[in-house]
């Protein structure tokens, strides 16, 4: 066996050899003695002509113990996780629940409290007892679930492209990938069947008046790509439980007090969803989405003030029809007007975390204003809960 040495040399006096060569018959003593191992189909050696340096790419150790990546491993790393209780679930049950905001319940009690608002104010004024009042909210609140979970899959799918160039919004599930359009379009057919079984507990007229609303509703999410109004087509349809409470306990609708009821609901969702818009304002120009939040602008809480202002005197305009009480100004019409003082003036439009705190008080604005109608129906119309 030949020195190493002596075989490199023989190489440079020898070009005929070829100018690419391979190293063979090398054994594993040798190799450890030069403390590096040599791939032997991989390393060529170059002897071009006389005094060029002999080129050796040193291969480590580990070429030798390179593993695959271990499938589960990979399966992990293509599943899209969502940071909260929802990543715990089966991979291919978390996704439904993500679309349905199920992890986010802030929209549901949106929803729900319009509804719990007019419920409230029509036993007051039929004299229901305390068990027809508290099985009816609790149907509007399963349907305030349901149907905003149905909402979600709509608003989704129309704006899944767009959804896909937002920062915030790229995860959701159909923009994602993670549910197709065809499977989203089935899911949405279950949520409509079941909502669908909740109107059909109501009476005619309401079933009537609240199908009536679908139309709206499925068409909203196509606004903001042709109006700078979106939020005011989602208070039309988000708010008919205003109407819907009323006609559901009374079995006619009394506009005096649930038409007031619903024009300040209205008015409160251009407020807390202006205030929502705000977190994407810089996404939407870029993608060419419209919105009151880019409408505004600047001026988004003289607007918002003007707006508030509409809220709060509706709703006192609805009580006093209603013959509300005391209790009903004090809570209802004062403690909603100090919390919309409170958010408009402390919010920061330029920090979506804070756009996004102030939106979620909205949710307990609206157990202040029921709590007021609560008190009321307690103190000063004892009759409606006996």
């Amino acid at each position: 066996m030949y020195p190493i040495s002596t075989y490199f040399m023989k190489l440079a006096l020898r070009p005929e050899l070829g100018s690419r060569v391979f190293i063979r018959n090398i054994t594993r003593s040798h190799l450890l003695k030069q403390s590096f191992s040599l791939n032997r189909s991989a390393i060529p050696l170059r002897a071009r002509a006389f005094g060029q340096n002999v080129k050796i790419q040193p291969l480590s150790r580990s070429t030798h113990q390179t593993s695959l990546p271990d499938a589960s491993d990979e399966k992990k790393a293509k599943r899209q996780l969502y940071d909260n209780w929802v990543d715990r679930l089966p991979e291919k049950v978390s996704p439904y629940l993500y679309l349905l905001r199920l992890d986010r319940p802030v929209g549901s009690w949106l929803l729900f409290w319009p509804c719990a608002w007019s419920i409230t104010m029509a036993a007051a004024s039929s004299s229901a007892s305390i068990s027809q009042t508290a099985s009816m909210l609790a149907l509007f609140g399963l349907g305030a679930v349901t149907m905003r979970g149905a909402g979600c899959v709509i608003n989704d799918f129309w704006d899944r492209d767009l959804d896909s160039k937002v920062e915030r919004t790229k995860t959701r599930p159909i923009a994602s990938g993670a549910i197709s359009p065809t499977n989203a379009i089935l899911f949405l057919g279950s949520q409509m069947t079941i909502g669908l079984g909740i109107l059909t507990q109501l009476n005619t007229f309401s079933i009537f008046l609240g199908a009536s609303c679908v139309p709206m509703s499925m068409l909203y999410p196509l606004l903001k790509r042709y109006t700078y109004w979106p939020q005011l087509g989602l208070g039309v349809s988000y708010n008919w439980g205003a109407l819907l409470g009323w006609s559901a306990m009374t079995g006619e609708l009394n506009l005096s007090v649930a038409g007031p009821l619903y024009l300040g609901s209205v008015a409160w969702t251009i407020v807390y969803d202006t205030i929502y818009a705000h977190q994407d304002k810089k996404d939407d120009v870029n993608i060419g989405v419209k919105s009151t939040a880019l409408l505004f602008g600047n001026d988004t809480n003289k607007w918002l003030t003007g707006f508030s202002t509409m809220f709060v005197s509706m709703t006192a305009l609805a009580g006093y029809m209603n013959g509300q009480g005391l209790p009903f100004y004090l809570l209802s019409v004062g403690g909603t007007a100090a919390h919309l003082a409170w958010q408009l003036r402390t919010v920061n439009y330029e920090m979506p975390s804070e756009c996004w705190s102030k939106f979620k008080s909205n949710v307990h604005l609206g157990g202040i204003l029921w709590s007021g109608l609560a008190a009321d129906a307690l103190l000063a119309h004892p009759y409606a809960l006996s």
